[in-house]
């Protein structure tokens, strides 16, 4: 892939999961194309393809039947046909349709791959994909039925019957019939050639476009995450010492590191936080004593003590998920594959989704670990007996003699709904690669669930963000209540970009509305402008 400017010429080497990012939530306008080289390999592959066919051979999907009818050879007239047929007896997804930046997602990967070269498919069926793209003509794709083996077959049927003007498409914010779309944009349907059915929807491309918006969005989770540390330190007068560097270059695990480096970034400046240094310097020993209680705790709970190494697995699994996926997204997953430059035809299992759904069970059990994590920061900063001194649940300080004194409960609701929500994470977290299933005449014997995997992770990092939002808001409240002149200057930001969205809660009120706000400053990268400290590992550039 190369770029200029806000062009994008694809090659099917070098796609980003932070450039599917960009696509898909349409950040930056993108004009899209083929690079120069893919459009050789493009073209000598399709040659090859037809001498090969020319010679009445059987090439699979092509001139036999898929899966287990591979032993059913046709004539090489028929062989068009054929592809038709693979795309109509395969649309029959279920479930909720797919939301577009997932759909852009998954039209972009697979254009990049098919840009590899050796998938035989003509340039022009991937510049009129570019082309739907563009436009924003989005194939309605129902969310279930892949199994993330022998590709994302019944997802990407809806895509390639879009390409032949079938359908229903989401264009302009309403759902019009494809051929209507079409029209309007001048874009011609595709007709298909050999193979090209089969190109376009035997891949792993709807798997990877929810594995790519996953990696982008747990990054910033991840960012957010450490800021609510931070914050739970200052609600909690916590002790700031837990995440010296000595501390973390002693298990130097880099997720780790940097989140202890970020939290020690964000927490610069503070007059709420203490450490355990300036426990030394300021209390006074026994003096002859042999016992006695001490006025402040010089070791935070686990949740704020070990929150880097909790957010650190993570960080440190996004390094290498993020590899696999970048891997993913720049190979040939469809089956068979045309070597023009040897002139050879391979058959294989390049569909095989395994190392997005590995990558995509890790990433959910990480990221639901984390919201347990911050479900339990949450705990703490509303319940009087740990909050040090807080109100409780956060209600708004209030003179006794004041009538409005104990009719409010502040975040009492609120810590019950991050449970519940956290209570959900964690139910998804299990293993969707454990539950291969042998399907299609016992062909597709062995499949990865990536697909499954690949949707969990979503879900997961929805519910993760939905708790972090929860937690941001009462600790906005908490850091109110203690004196947000003692924070630190990048608290007091983050602070501040809250309440220009979300007021301070004087009294009970309905705060749903709320945390869709808070959600949303997390996704977009808000929450991580404010603070404005840079992240060790997760640079906004990266």
């Amino acid at each position: 892939m190369t770029t200029t400017g806000t062009e994008l010429f694809l090659d099917g080497t070098a796609l980003r999961v932070t450039e599917v990012a960009a696509v898909a939530r349409r950040t930056v306008p993108v004009n899209l194309g083929i690079a120069p080289a893919a459009l050789t390999a493009m073209h000598e592959s399709v040659l090859l393809k037809r001498e090969l066919i020319d010679t009445g051979i059987p090439i699979y999907g092509v001139t036999t039947g898929f899966g287990d009818s591979v032993n059913r050879q046709i004539s090489p007239a028929k062989a068009a046909d054929l592809q038709r047929n693979l795309i109509v007896y395969h649309l029959n997804g279920v479930g909720p349709v797919t939301a577009p930046d997932v759909t852009r997602a998954t039209l972009l990967i697979r254009a990049n791959c098919l840009t590899r070269g050796p998938s035989a498919i003509r340039p022009e069926v991937v510049s009129t994909l570019l082309r739907h793209l563009d436009a924003d003509i989005l194939p309605l794709i129902p969310e279930r039925g892949s199994l993330g083996a022998s590709g994302d077959l019944v997802p990407l049927c809806y895509v390639a019957a879009a390409l032949l003007g079938e359908g229903e498409v989401r264009y302009r914010g309403e759902v019009r019939p494809t051929a209507e779309a079409l029209r309007a944009e001048g874009i011609e349907p595709v007709v298909l050639e050999p193979k090209e059915g089969l190109a376009l929807i035997n891949g792993t491309a709807f798997t990877s476009a929810f594995a790519a918006l996953a990696v982008a969005d747990a990054a910033e989770l991840a960012y957010a995450a450490d800021v609510a540390t931070a914050m739970t330190c200052e609600a909690l007068l916590g002790n700031g010492s837990h995440f010296h560097p000595f501390v973390h270059a002693n298990k130097p695990h880099p997720g780790q590191g940097a989140s202890a480096e970020l939290i020690r970034g964000l927490l610069d400046g503070s007059g709420l936080t203490t450490s355990y240094e300036e426990i030394l310097v300021r209390r006074s020993g026994l003096e002859g004593r042999g016992f006695r209680t001490l006025e402040h705790r010089i070791q935070d709970k686990y949740s704020v003590r070990c929150a880097p190494h909790v957010n650190g697995v993570l960080r440190d699994s996004l390094e290498w998920v993020g590899r696999w996926i970048d891997t993913e997204i720049n190979s040939s997953t469809d089956n068979p594959l045309f070597a023009w430059e040897t002139g050879e035809l391979h058959h294989g299992g390049n569909f095989y989704a395994g190392h997005v759904g590995q990558a995509m069970d890790s990433l959910k059990v990480a990221v639901a670990s984390l919201a347990d994590l911050l479900d339990r920061q949450l705990e703490l900063v509303v319940d009087e007996k740990f909050n040090a001194g807080l109100t409780p649940n956060l209600i708004a300080p209030r003179d006794a003699e004041d009538y409005e004194s104990g009719l409010h409960h502040g975040f009492k609701g609120m810590q019950i709904a991050a449970s519940a929500v956290t209570a959900e994470a964690l139910k998804h977290s299990g293993p969707a690669t454990a539950f291969s299933r042998s399907t299609e005449s016992h062909n597709q014997d062995k499949v990865s669930m990536g697909t499954i995997a690949a949707r969990d992770a979503r879900t997961i990092i929805e519910l993760t963000r939905q708790v972090t939002a929860i937690h941001l808001l009462a600790l906005a409240q908490a850091v109110e209540i203690r004196g947000v002149h003692r924070a630190a200057p990048a608290i007091r930001r983050v602070h501040e970009l809250i309440r220009d969205h979300v007021p301070f809660t004087d009294r009970d009120r309905r705060m749903d509305h709320d945390i869709h706000q808070v959600e949303r400053l997390i996704a977009d990268g808000s929450v991580r402008a404010a603070a404005d400290v840079a992240d060790p590992l997760f640079p906004t550039d990266r």
